[in-house]
């Protein structure tokens, strides 16, 4: 007997997803633009101010691929919800922090949002016609990123005047009743394929290591000539991590990420372009407003919180706007065209902002145009990525993208940092001007090396 199709996904479930994408996004970024005032109120060293700032990107990393692949054997908005609980506890948890340890707590809890976004794109897939399907995953892709930017521009304010329990307080209601309405609004799923195998447990500790030693590498990397030794071992570990955690991955009967999908150039060539660009993007996300700081007495223009998200925010409006934009492009063009676009624009941007950075509309246009060259980027990546697989297949297919993602975003940014810190002289707070030069450079130039990769893909691939 042939099973009922599944109902259509009305204009007020994907509103209820937007509004969750917000909500998530606005949550998960509150850390990073109040951080020295959480070392302040919570005497945090350098090095724990570090780890609170990845944990979630590690932890969400994590998830991702396991929120991806439960939703499609068991059901998306099942899992999401479930999902969702962990994540509002664990906002709460950061909010109600009295120290360090509660704080990371919840950090770890609240990494599992990540895993929103593939499931998101399970829903779509299965209730909405494949062109609807695109723009409405580039819909919810912007909103995420939107709310996003809006919780970086909110957060400093809203802990300076209320505290810094408001800050993760405040999205997390937001979370929570979005959570809600999704599970009022959206139809019921049915699972893609029920009982496949149970939770790759060696995989996940495989991974969980590899992470966290590739930003132990990282974070060391810029003092390589005091800690010679310990760098080393950690590269030996990460090796021997990475490695154990691919020969596992091969041989589990139900693999945490299923590398095997990686052998379709699809797959293998959107993780390698969305690597390359949140890389890029990361190092000017990072370098941008540290340039904005630095004082004017130098070479910086000496902007506070307020002024620096004030000029972040034509970055904020592109970003909102780039997903729905590269949902509609990729239906109409394909989304090889829209991702040369994006790397194109995004390549050009870095390279200005090496070559010209001496006036603040330098700055606020050049990571405008950057913002805007990312959404388009990596929404139809995830899209192209999304509707190249079997219905059954997307959330493995997008949480591999995804996961890319946050590890070119995390790479990304202890790059910039490590540019930073290795350029700063002895005695002095502030690097030399060479090392913002060299950190677009860089950026710009690895963006750059993805042009051919985008060639190769098939025109119009996704469709």
């Amino acid at each position: 007997m042939t099973s009922a199709p599944p109902a259509r996904l009305g204009k007020s479930a994907v509103r209820a997803l937007g509004l969750l994408a917000v909500a998530t996004g606005a949550l998960e970024s509150v850390v990073s633009p109040t951080l020295p005032l959480l070392q302040r109120e919570l005497d945090m060293s350098p090095a724990e101010g570090a780890l609170l700032s990845i944990v979630l990107l590690i932890t969400g990393a994590l998830v991702t691929p396991i929120a991806g692949k439960l939703g499609d054997r068991y059901g998306g908005k099942r899992v999401m919800i479930r999902l969702m609980a962990v994540v509002s506890a664990g906002g709460l948890v950061s909010a109600l922090a009295p120290s360090l340890p509660v704080l990371l707590a919840g950090q770890i809890l609240q990494g599992a949002m990540v895993g929103a976004l593939p499931l998101s794109f399970v829903l779509v897939r299965a209730h909405l016609p494949a062109g609807e399907a695109k723009v409405a995953i580039g819909v919810v892709s912007g909103l995420f990123v939107g709310g996003g930017m809006a919780g970086t521009l909110a957060a400093g304010p809203v802990a300076e005047h209320l505290s810094r329990h408001w800050m993760f307080a405040l999205p997390t209601l937001a979370v929570i009743g979005a959570t809600v309405l999704v599970h009022r609004l959206l139809p019921g799923d049915p699972p893609g394929r029920p009982g496949a195998g149970g939770l790759d447990l060696p995989g996940l500790l495989l991974l969980s290591g590899t992470l966290v030693t590739l930003m132990l590498v990282l974070a060391l990397a810029p003092d390589v000539a005091a800690h010679p030794l310990p760098l080393a071992a950690l590269v030996v570990l990460l090796a021997a991590f990475t490695t154990g955690w691919v020969a596992v991955e091969r041989r589990a009967a139900a693999p945490m990420v299923d590398l095997r999908m990686l052998a379709r150039p699809v797959i293998w060539k959107s993780c390698v372009l969305t690597f390359v660009i949140c890389l890029g993007t990361s190092m000017a996300v990072y370098l941008v407003p540290q340039l904005l700081a630095v004082s004017g007495d130098t070479y910086g223009f000496g902007a506070g919180a307020t002024a620096i998200g004030f000029y972040l925010l034509p970055g904020t409006v592109a970003a909102t706007l780039a997903g729905p934009v590269s949902g509609m492009a990729a239906r109409r063009f394909g989304s090889r065209a829209v991702i040369l676009a994006g790397i194109a624009l995004m390549a050009a941007g870095l390279l200005a902002l090496a070559a010209v950075h001496s006036q603040i509309w330098h700055l606020v246009a050049g990571k405008a145009l950057i913002a805007l060259a990312n959404g388009l980027c990596v929404t139809a990546l995830v899209t192209g990525a999304a509707t190249a697989v079997d219905r059954g297949d997307t959330g493995i297919a997008t949480s591999l993208v995804l996961v890319t993602r946050v590890l070119g975003y995390a790479v990304g940014a202890q790059i910039g940092g490590a540019l930073l810190t290795a350029a700063t002289p002895a005695g002095s707070d502030v690097p030399a001007e060479s090392a913002y030069v060299t950190g677009f450079l860089i950026a710009g130039a690895v963006t750059a090396l993805a042009l051919p990769v985008v060639r190769t893909l098939r025109k119009g691939a996704g469709e």
